[in-house]
C-alpha cells in the first residue's frame, strides 16, 4: 500500500476534489463511492468546512481511497491510499504530475 499525502492552503476542497476524480478516472479507474459533507466551523456562519471520501476501482477490486477534509479559506489535506499492485507506478506517477501542475502552487511545502 502507498500513502500520498499533501497540504494545500486556499484550495476550495470541492474544486481539489472534483480535479482529483476526473484526473483519476483519466487513469482508467471507476468511481466507487464519492461522498462529501460540509459543515459550519463554530462561530464562523460564514465559513464551512468540507469532508470527502472517494473510492475507486480497477478491475472490480478497490484501489485507490481518497480522503480530504478542508476549508476553501485555509488548509485542505489531502490523503491518498493507493494499492499499487492494482494502480501500476507509471499510472501513480502521471495522476502526481497532474496534480503538482494544477494544485503545486497551492502545496504547503514541508520545511
Amino acid at each position: 500500500m502507498i500513502q500520498i499525502r499533501k497540504t494545500y492552503n486556499q484550495v476550495n476542497p470541492e474544486l481539489l476534489s472534483g480535479e482529483l476524480k476526473d484526473l483519476i478516472l483519466t487513469q482508467g479507474a471507476t468511481l466507487d463511492e464519492n461522498k462529501l459533507e460540509t459543515f459550519t466551523l463554530p462561530d464562523e456562519s460564514a465559513d464551512f468546512i468540507s469532508r470527502m471520501t472517494m473510492t475507486f476501482k480497477m478491475h472490480d477490486k478497490e484501489m485507490m481511497r481518497v480522503h480530504m477534509v478542508g476549508t476553501a479559506r485555509g488548509e485542505t489535506k489531502l490523503m491518498i491510499d493507493i494499492d499499487e499492485k492494482l494502480f501500476p507506478q507509471e499510472k501513480l506517477n502521471a495522476l502526481q504530475t497532474d496534480l503538482d501542475f494544477m494544485f503545486g502552487s497551492y502545496e504547503v511545502k514541508k520545511q
